[in-house]
């Protein structure tokens, strides 16, 4: 067993000698069994220690998997001897076969039976080595650092990806039910079995943390492309991505006989739940930094191509340009779908394979994709908002208009109707993205426009009657126009900025206001249809 893997770890690292038998100590200088046994599986390799042999293997199978294979190979092929020739030295079969005289016979059994301890004992070293050897190849930190030196040897050598571990498993599983198939007392396999649980364990860490490394590079994917939905394929491909991992782990997870859940642990839960918490913090970052790339940014850092490859960068030319505004829209249309119906996927997924914590890791993943979508929707709302709500104060005063001495009102002012120009292109934009977030975005610039009118009311020190009319005039026929976006916040706003205006007291006025209003509708009626239309699509949907 040891002469198995020193092969494996000087072939690893670039010896070609062929390593020579162990001998034993107690004999005439011949290899023992056990190391003819080992030169035996060493030569069956194909001379695999041997010079001139092909490197490609390396590339095939990690050493450290088929050291394993090969180890246990050696168990299985050869313990099964030694167990049935203890057997038969005990119940005396043995000894009949020999043909040794009775008297003989009796003082061998008596023998035989005074030393069941002694070949116990000798078994339990043989898993002993066992374990401890896969340990030093797969699990180093899990052995004490004089148990490093003589079973482990292998260096700083990357560790086995998720599914040669679910491979290693498998292998450990089937050699344990070989010696369970020989009556062995399970204390004297418990080793393996431990050693078995806590690969498990392993196996779904490392696919766990190499899924959340995968998901980070999805943002090389990404292409800008929506569906009628307003999604790209991205939360898709995030939900494959963990899907896929679950499906790997789905033999690994499953208990076998005699086998304990790895869940059976509140650490191990704890942990298993953080990793995946941090596969789906993962995707919320990859979305952040999407919603930030700046147009035409090449992220080397998200360069998933072959550098070596001559089209690379002629390929990542040809990402087509999109502004920022766009790209803004994009992701929360894609964080809006994530919310009601990716999470509430995966959530289920890991149900389905046995996780526990599912409430803490949704509870966790929500609030993070929460924050970044509230950031990211300010943040549209600010560069779209801002310039309307600026524009209206100058608007309004243009001219050296003064509400203490203005003519009578003719109609709502050019100001007014570019804002509403305004606000309909952020419609037709967000429109042509995502349906269902034109009315929170809608509403949240309707929201500051009309807070912003409430304040320059209240500034006003005092109006003529002409002014009050024409205050009231365009303060009506915006709250007309937007009036699918008026929430009850939004209507306390606009009747705030009516209150600081002067009632109108003339029968002539009130008829005037009512002319002029349905004046600008009907004037107004073609750009403000597509507010209509947009409730016209709500009611459908």
């Amino acid at each position: 067993m040891h002469s198995c893997k020193e092969g494996y770890v000087k072939e690893l690292k670039g010896s070609t000698i062929l390593q020579s038998p162990m001998l034993d100590v107690d004999s005439d200088g011949r290899p023992s069994p056990i190391a003819r046994l080992s030169q035996t599986a060493s030569l069956k390799r194909g001379s695999s220690f041997q010079s001139g042999r092909n490197d490609s293997w390396k590339y095939k199978t990690p050493p450290q998997a088929e050291f394993v294979e090969k180890l246990t190979k050696v168990v299985v092929s050869q313990l099964p001897n030694f167990w049935k020739l203890w057997i038969s030295y005990v119940n005396g079969s043995l000894f009949s076969e020999t043909a040794e005289k009775s008297g003989q016979m009796e003082k061998y059994r008596k023998n035989a039976k005074q030393k069941p301890n002694d070949f116990k004992k000798m078994i339990q070293e043989v898993m002993q080595c066992l374990v401890k050897l896969i340990r030093g190849a797969l699990l180093p930190s899990t052995l004490g650092q004089e148990d490093v030196m003589i079973y482990g040897g292998w260096g700083s050598k990357a560790e086995l990806s998720g599914p040669w571990l679910a491979h290693v498993v498998q292998t450990i599983r089937h050699t344990y039910e070989s010696l369970m198939a020989l009556e062995i007392p399970n204390d004297i396999l418990q080793s393996i079995q431990d050693l078995i649980l806590e690969l498990r364990e392993t196996c779904v860490k490392v696919t766990l943390q190499h899924t959340a490394e995968e998901v980070k590079k999805l943002a090389d994917k990404e292409d800008w492309m929506v569906d009628n939905e307003g999604l790209t394929t991205l939360p898709s491909q995030f939900e494959q991505s963990v899907t896929q991992a679950l499906q790997s782990l789905k033999s690994v997870i499953e208990c076998k006989p005699a086998e304990a859940s790895i869940f059976q642990h509140q650490k191990t839960q704890d942990r298993v739940c953080t990793l995946c918490i941090n596969i789906i913090q993962a995707f919320i970052s990859t979305l952040e930094y999407l919603s930030n790339k700046p147009e035409g940014d090449v992220d080397t850092m998200h360069v998933s191509a072959d550098i070596s490859s001559p089209d690379l960068f002629g390929s990542l030319n040809e990402e087509p340009t999109i502004s920022s505004e766009k790209k803004l829209l994009i992701v929360l249309s894609n964080c809006n779908y994530l919310e009601r119906h990716t999470l509430i996927n995966i959530a289920d997924h890991f149900e389905k394979h046995g996780f526990q914590g599912i409430e803490n890791i949704t509870k966790a993943s929500t609030e993070s994709l929460k924050e970044l979508d509230q950031s990211l929707f300010e943040k549209f709302i600010e560069s779209k908002a801002d310039p309307i709500v600026g524009s209206l104060e100058p608007g309004i005063y243009a001219g050296y208009f003064d509400w203490k001495d203005c003519l009578t009102p003719t109609g709502v002012r050019n100001y007014l109707k570019e804002a509403l120009a305004s606000m309909i292109a952020v419609h037709a934009e967000v429109f042509s993205i995502s349906k269902q977030l034109v009315p929170r975005v809608m509403s949240r610039i309707v929201e500051a426009v009309g807070e912003e009118l409430c304040r320059l009311m209240q500034c006003v020190s005092s109006f003529s009657r002409n002014g009050a009319l024409q205050a009231r005039l365009e303060i009506c026929a915006l709250k007309d126009a937007v009036s699918i976006y008026l929430t009850d916040e939004i209507r306390s706003t606009f009747d705030q900025a009516l209150d600081a205006i002067p009632q109108l007291s003339n029968g002539s006025d009130k008829k005037l206001l009512e002319q002029l209003l349905n004046e600008f509708k009907s004037s107004m009626h073609l750009q403000l249809v597509c507010f209509q239309m947009f409730s016209n699509y709500e009611q459908k949907t």
